[in-house]
């Protein structure tokens, strides 16, 4: 069954999600842009994609990193809340959403989340 929330609460739970982020952690977070779509793009390779990470991780930018646009991070909040069935499932689901493409801005890819466990 799927949750159906509406957008200021689903973003009051991301709000509380980045909130909840260890403060060494938010720390180090740079030039990044959190948002919310209901779905993925048509042209995405997974219908199914919870949250999406663009850009260009900080274990990758040099010392010509400059003038660049933010990354992003998308959540696609009707996949989110159809992985729950109570408002405190979407809280986790966003909870773990977020700190799963945060990792990807850190430049952890989906095979080392795997390992540990975040798959």
């Amino acid at each position: 069954m799927r949750q159906t929330l509406s957008s200021s609460v689903f973003e009051k739970l991301v709000d509380q999600a980045i909130e909840e982020l260890p403060e060494e952690l938010f720390a180090r977070i740079a030039n990044l842009e959190i948002t919310i779509e209901d779905r993925p793009p048509e042209s995405a390779e997974d219908a199914r994609l919870l949250g999406l990470y663009e850009g260009i991780p900080l274990t990758e930018r040099g010392s010509d990193y400059f003038g660049v646009l933010p990354d992003r991070i998308t959540l696609f909040k009707v996949n989110i809340e159809q992985e729950a069935e109570t408002p405190e499932e979407v809280q986790e689901v966003v909870r773990v959403t977020v700190l799963h493409e945060i990792a990807h801005h850190f430049g952890i890819d989906d095979d080392r989340l795997e390992e540990l466990g975040w798959d």
